[in-house]
């Protein structure tokens, strides 16, 4: 079982930057794949970004694309997410999930979530 706790979102202006983080605990964290989810107010729950075991392989929904970047950490037990260029429309809660699937895990594939981190974006 794997405990996920993010950081780092806040309040940004339109255009800046801001790179979450989640620590996950035990000492099996690089055998699970990771990914960042949002929600935002009266919407579904949507996939942002994903990473396989090692980090050799990502993904990205298209309006993360050239945007955002998702990394990780395996000694550090941290998935992170930069996210750049921030739009009005990137505000939402920003959770981090994980998935003990090998390779780049399908969207309903991740069994732990954190409790998620406030990314609110002004234009």
């Amino acid at each position: 079982q794997v405990q996920l706790v993010e950081s780092g979102g806040g309040l940004v202006q339109a255009g800046g930057s801001l790179r979450l983080s989640c620590a996950a605990s035990g000492r099996t964290f690089s055998s699970y794949a990771m990914g960042w989810f949002r929600q935002a107010p009266g919407k579904e729950r949507e996939f942002v970004a994903a990473i396989t075991r090692r980090g050799g392989s990502t993904d990205y929904t298209d309006s993360a694309k050239g945007r955002f970047t998702i990394s990780r950490d395996n000694v550090k037990n941290t998935v992170y997410l930069q996210m750049n260029s921030l739009k009005p429309e990137d505000a939402a809660i920003y959770y981090c999930a994980a998935t003990a699937k090998a390779g780049l895990p399908g969207r309903n594939e991740y069994t732990y979530w954190g409790q998620g981190t406030q990314v609110t974006v002004s234009s």
